[in-house]
């Protein structure tokens, strides 16, 4: 059995919202939901999936609004972001207000992720990557098995995450992407936090910003 996966476009920002079940058990993770929580779960309902926790790549609004909504909603969990992503946690309600947002109140995970901590959904484990860059707190999930990663803001079909927010690093966006994600191989599938899916190994020989010919 393996994992079952759909992807639920969130808020005016069009983020990718991703429903994991694991198919042995039905159990699922909600990863980023920014907002938009009706569809949210009217997508789980149609899947038959029971949510047991939700995940965070990062903590910028339009991925993890609805978070502390849904965990009081469902009874479940929240795990990650890294922990140096709290600060924008506690900016949360200003940054909602100040983009129009639905009001979000300030909340802590129940658990902070670290890099090669693991993640379980149902039967399936995640492996996590600490990639920082895009946030200081930013980090991947990987299903080994299946060949998939969930990227967050870090990559995209033919871009990289922005790097100007307060505690951005280009430097250290581009060496998580060279050094983190593109030696777990061409053939893994990424959800990014905004826009199509892609490969590793499309974006090491397209993406103008990290692909190989540009670092040599």
């Amino acid at each position: 059995m393996s994992i079952q996966c759909t992807i639920v476009p969130v808020t005016p920002y069009q983020q990718n919202c991703s429903i994991i079940k694991c198919e042995a058990t039905g159990r699922a993770a909600i990863v980023d939901p920014g907002g938009d929580v009706e569809r949210i779960l009217a997508a789980v309902e149609q899947m038959q999936a029971t949510v047991e926790k939700i995940i965070l790549t990062h903590a910028h609004m339009d991925h993890c609004a609805a978070s502390d909504v849904l965990r009081q909603q469902l009874g479940v969990p929240i795990e990650g972001p890294h922990r140096e992503d709290d600060f924008w946690l506690q900016k949360l309600p200003e940054s909602c207000r100040m983009s129009g947002f639905p009001p979000a109140q300030v909340f802590v995970p129940d658990r902070w992720l670290e890099q090669g901590d693991t993640v379980t959904v149902g039967e399936q484990v995640l492996q996590v990557l600490h990639c920082p860059g895009h946030t200081p707190g930013h980090v991947v999930f990987i299903h080994a098995p299946q060949k998939v990663a969930w990227v967050g803001d870090v990559l995209f079909h033919g871009s990289i995450g922005r790097s100007d927010f307060p505690r951005g690093n280009h430097d250290e966006l581009v060496a998580s992407i060279r050094e983190k994600l593109f030696p777990l191989g061409d053939d893994i599938t990424f959800v990014p936090g905004h826009g199509p899916t892609s490969t590793f190994g499309n974006e090491r020989r397209n993406n103008p910003f990290v692909a190989d010919s540009r670092y040599g």
